[in-house]
């Protein structure tokens, strides 16, 4: 299992969010460049960073800082928050980003979704983010109809090969991922799953690990210590050579 480290970005800030609310904001660290390297020092293969007034406002908002993000890391950034067009699509995917997350896009416009598909293939990964089960939208602002088995699936169909799930419930909580609905979407399609919400300690880890998941996304724990990256990097490195 790949362990992804992740960066929020409102206001040009490093921030974490609880269950998804924009007003619970909180800086956690002063700057996202430095966490971008000691996330590398870590051991870190990839970074997981959202532009969080792009996923609100539906056009990206922080592109410049997500650059300067990449440039520190300087190894796999996934990125996700307003992108809505192909447009944008092609600036991050040409421009070094190794993938990019659509989210209410992939709710709103399927047909965009098989479009970029089409072009750029595993480089295009999907985010379910889910309350209570339905499939939430623009920046989690709003909730849809449909259920996340039955969107995952409609992604498997347009060929998309990653998705990340999220329970909003959980993220930024520290209470553990919600791993049933993890397992539930496991099993129902052929895609990757990336875990994204609620972990919090290295017990954590190895219970996203027993479910043989592509990825684990952790965000708040390991700003707060909670979680130490580098010892969760490694169990994960070990995993996936034995």
């Amino acid at each position: 299992m790949i362990l992804i480290p992740a960066i929020d970005i409102q206001g040009g800030k490093c921030v974490r969010l609880l269950q998804g609310d924009y007003a619970t904001a909180r800086e956690v660290a002063k700057d996202a460049e430095t966490a971008a390297r000691s996330f590398r020092s870590a051991g870190a293969e990839w970074l997981h960073v959202v532009d969080l007034d792009g996923a609100r406002d539906a056009e990206p908002k922080n592109s410049d800082l997500i650059f300067r993000i990449l440039k520190s890391f300087g190894a796999s950034v996934e990125v996700g928050g307003g992108i809505r067009s192909m447009e944008t699509v092609d600036y991050y995917l040409q421009n070094g980003i190794s993938r990019v997350i659509l989210g209410s896009a992939a709710v709103d416009d399927p047909a965009f979704v098989r479009q970029a598909v089409g072009k750029y293939g595993d480089r295009i990964a999907v985010g379910i983010d889910a309350k209570n089960g339905l499939v939430a939208q623009n920046g989690w602002t709003e909730t849809s109809a449909i259920h996340y088995l039955e969107m995952a699936k409609f992604m498997e169909q347009a060929g998309v090969k990653y998705l990340i799930f999220t329970d909003i419930s959980r993220d930024g909580t520290l209470s553990g991922p919600n791993l049933d609905m993890l397992d539930s979407i496991n099993h129902a399609v052929s895609c990757s799953i990336i875990a994204s919400g609620g972990v919090a300690t290295i017990k954590d880890i190895a219970n996203l690990l027993d479910l043989n998941l592509y990825g684990a996304i952790c965000g708040k724990a390991v700003y707060t210590g909670d979680l130490n990256l580098k010892a969760a990097v490694q169990l994960c490195r070990r995993e996936r050579k034995s």
